[in-house]
């Protein structure tokens, strides 16, 4: 059988308003001249993921219990969906600092030479991995690795590249070449 997280319409829509609303929090002074960029600018205006989201509650997927076929299926159409998520090329190429939510690429490992980047706490374990335009593949510098552990919050600054990369826990749309991987301080904006 095919473990699937509990799935319900407070889950999903959460994770919709959580990707409409995922700022980057209060932008920090910072030494360098990376430009400083939040969530939404790998968006295309006009993507609109709660409309799909919509169509799961219009399902009943509250009703459904994990081993349900229906629910099974509506997973699918979930990752497929989010898996042709369109992503901005205009971004490529930029020098960019962003924060966000470390997930290994390896669940058990600690030292990292490269891991995704996500815009909310518990995406690709509690939750469905979100949309290739909202995870990005960070890799650390030749020889480095990041130490740290999963869902810590950090900045990352570097280039950044329109590059699918495929992992066990999600597919990310974007990748960035880790010049830097800061902790965050202070508290993230919440939708």
């Amino acid at each position: 059988m095919r473990p699937i997280k509990r799935l319900s319409c407070g889950c999903l829509m959460a994770a919709a308003f959580l990707l409409a609303g995922c700022g980057a929090g209060p932008s920090s002074e910072s030494a360098t001249d990376a430009e400083v960029i939040n969530w939404d600018i790998l968006m295309p205006p006009d993507w609109q993921p709660e409309d799909f989201l919509k169509g799961l509650e219009a399902e009943g997927i509250d009703e459904m219990g994990d081993e349900d076929p229906r629910a099974i299926a509506l997973m699918d159409q979930l990752k497929a969906e989010w898996a042709k998520a369109p992503l901005v090329a205009e971004v490529d190429g930029r020098r960019v600092r962003l924060v966000g939510f470390v997930v290994p690429v390896e669940l058990g490992v600690l030292e990292m030479p490269a891991f995704l980047l996500v815009p909310y706490f518990g995406a690709c374990i509690h939750t469905p991995p979100p949309p290739v335009n909202q995870t990005i593949y960070v890799v650390m510098p030749q020889g480095e690795v990041y130490p740290g552990a999963l869902f810590d919050t950090v900045w990352v600054t570097g280039t950044i590249h329109v590059l699918t990369n495929r992992s066990p826990l999600a597919a990310a749309g974007y990748r960035i070449d880790a010049e830097r991987v800061e902790p965050y301080e202070g508290e993230l904006e919440t939708p």
